[in-house]
């Protein structure tokens, strides 16, 4: 099974993997919009930052959920 079939399987099927993806979609697109301002402040410089380390959480567990599962 490719990696793009077993992720569009647990999208379906996992309520986990579901959750995960849709929560680093909208970390997407808050940070999408911290950037589009151009000259970010100190908070915001901030914000961003704490935005990407906890999208690149989701994203290791999502990775870690697609392992388990190709595993198996």
């Amino acid at each position: 099974m490719s990696y793009e079939s077993i992720k569009a399987e647990l999208l379906k099927n996992d309520a986990e993997f579901k959750r995960l993806y849709q929560e680093h979609q909208d970390c997407e697109g808050r940070l999408e919009s911290i950037q589009e301002q151009g000259n970010l402040s100190a908070d915001e410089e901030t914000q961003a930052k704490a935005i990407k380390l906890h999208k690149l959480a989701l994203k290791d567990r999502m990775e870690s959920i697609i392992r388990s599962h190709s595993a198996t």
